[in-house]
């Protein structure tokens, strides 16, 4: 799919988008096959470091949480409504069990600037390369409510990534 470069400087996301329209995270390296996505609706973007971020945070049990480690870049990948019912499944399988992705319906394809793949189908697409990372520390929570997101204790490693390269269809 073709899709209109954005500058970065160009570029606003209201995050409170992120409350009503999920988004896929890529991670891996497309070039190799080695991959994978899941859904995502808990983030963060701004500005730190001098640079533009979107901030992710992934468990520590997902599958794509192997590859957010082993590779340096990944992917933020905006849909429209149509594409709900392929979110789920990218949200609820697991890419140890079998292949969600084609499961989806949905068609990985290589990124303008970094390895890991996204998705032709994709409205927007955000490239990222990772620049720091931080575990979730539940005795920082001051908000006592906050534990009620973790029953099983798999607290989040957050990381940021770079903005590098930004498209929209």
């Amino acid at each position: 799919m073709n899709r209109r470069d954005i500058a970065i400087d160009d570029f606003c996301y209201d995050p409170a988008q992120l409350r009503d329209h999920w988004l896929a995270l890529f991670a891996g390296d497309f070039g190799s096959g080695s991959y994978n996505a899941m859904t995502i609706s808990w983030g963060s973007y701004g500005q730190i470091w001098n640079k533009m971020f979107f901030q992710v945070l992934v468990r520590p049990t997902r599958y794509t949480f192997e590859f957010m480690e082993k590779y340096d870049t990944f992917t933020l990948n905006a849909f429209g409504p149509k594409y709900k019912e392929a979110l789920s499944i990218l949200g609820s399988k697991s890419g140890r069990d079998g292949d969600k992705i084609a499961l989806s319906g949905l068609s990985p394809m290589a990124s303008r600037k970094v390895a890991a793949p996204c998705f032709r189908e994709a409205k927007l697409v955000i490239e990222c390369r990772k620049m720091y990372w931080q575990d979730i520390d539940s005795a920082h929570f001051l908000d006592g409510t906050i534990e009620d997101n973790y029953a099983k204790k798999d607290y989040h490693r957050a990381y940021f990534g770079e903005i590098v390269h930004i498209g929209e269809a």
